[in-house]
């Protein structure tokens, strides 16, 4: 339940008049941004780098860990990401936000996380 309130919190926060505004992406918008691309951020306490394949498929590389091969894809009807990893029983979903030109993913489970994207597959820092 706290986890909800710190979401709506945060997206109240972001669409307060005077202090910019956070965009829900649609569909398509998340698709363009995440296809071929790589997401970089932290999650858990722990980097990470997160390929997304034309075909589908999704490459999740986390420092110290042995890279995870799972699946994406866009739900249009709900403008969510959604992703699907060895011994996951069902998709699960996320929404993309921007706000002042950083993303976000948010769920009711975990609280916005920030990332950025890096064009063409980064699963390696340079």
């Amino acid at each position: 339940m706290q986890r909800r309130y710190m979401i709506a919190a945060f997206i109240s926060l972001l669409a307060t008049p005077g202090l910019g505004q956070s965009v829900k992406l649609s569909g398509d918008d998340i698709r363009t941004l995440l296809t071929g691309n790589t997401a970089i951020g932290r999650w858990e306490g722990q980097n990470y780098r997160q390929y997304f394949g034309a075909d589908g498929v999704t490459i999740y590389s986390q420092d110290g860990a042995k890279s995870t091969r799972g699946e994406w894809r866009v739900d249009d009807e709900v403008q969510e990401y959604q992703s699907i990893w060895p011994n996951d029983a069902d998709w699960e979903g996320w929404f993309v936000m921007e706000f002042s030109g950083d993303y976000y993913w948010v769920s009711k489970k975990t609280p916005p996380t920030p990332f950025r994207v890096e064009n063409g597959q980064r699963l390696v820092p340079e």
